[in-house]
């Protein structure tokens, strides 16, 4: 059984530091396992948030030799261990204590936005019809386990600070879902715009990168609602038609 050393942050708001920890690894061990036998063994007041251990909560996100990842799918054997593995808190929201961030503004993001709003049904036998390819569309953003990584690695958030002035990847995926629903009616172009700021995003796609359930974010939810915007309030065509309708 071999051993490995973690330096892992202990700290709060106020300021803290790296404790370095040895410990023992066997195989098929994940970061997550190492941090909860420290914990167990060497650090009982070590603050570390967790739950379903399958990397389907996305809780246990934290920053791994500097790259934002879930614990409990970083397996020990894909990190190189002759030097000290460093786990850190994410750094785009406020730290409660070592491992473990506020990431409820987040949730007060989400209860921003316009729900779905869906057509009514056909008059006919009271039944939605829909095409199976605009279904299979937003498939894809439904996979989101809001671990929030993507809003750590967003420079927008975590190193210009932004938080009141733009909603961040996880909810520009999100909108999306709404958006490209082919039941949906509501607009939410103007608020993409004017109140969640998607012009703020330079699509570096390192959102796209980080995603442990590999959406993609940038060109499939992204890059689409930014066509969507610029189609209806810059293009000069379109605004020109709006203008021609409005006079008649």
């Amino acid at each position: 059984m071999a051993k490995a050393t973690f330096k892992i942050w202990r700290g709060d708001s106020s300021g803290g530091e790296f404790k370095s920890y040895d410990t023992e690894i066997s195989p098929g061990m994940v970061v997550l396992d190492a941090v909860l036998q420290i914990q167990g063994e060497q650090a009982g007041d070590l603050a570390c948030r967790w739950n379903c251990k399958a990397g389907k909560c996305g809780s246990c996100s934290a920053e791994i030799n500097g790259n934002p990842k879930l614990m409990c799918m970083t397996r020990m054997n894909t990190l190189p261990q002759d030097a000290p593995i460093t786990v850190e808190p994410m750094k785009a929201f406020p730290l409660k204590k070592d491992l473990v961030t506020d990431v409820s503004w987040n949730y007060r993001v989400k209860e921003k936005i316009k729900k779905f709003k869906p057509r009514p049904p056909d008059a006919t036998d009271g039944t939605w019809r829909m095409v199976q390819e605009d279904i299979d569309r937003v498939q894809e953003f439904r996979k989101c386990i809001e671990c929030f990584l993507c809003q750590d690695v967003c420079h927008v958030l975590r190193d210009h600070h932004k938080h009141e002035e733009f909603i961040g990847p996880r909810f520009l995926v999100y909108a999306a879902a709404l958006e490209m629903h082919p039941l949906d009616t509501e607009d939410r172009l103007r608020d993409l715009k004017d109140e969640s700021n998607i012009g703020l995003c330079n699509i570096t796609k390192c959102c796209t990168k980080v995603c442990p359930e590999g959406i993609t974010i940038t060109d499939n939810a992204i890059i689409p609602l930014k066509e969507r915007v610029v189609g209806e309030f810059y293009d000069p065509i379109t605004r020109f038609l709006k203008l021609f309708r409005k006079k008649r």
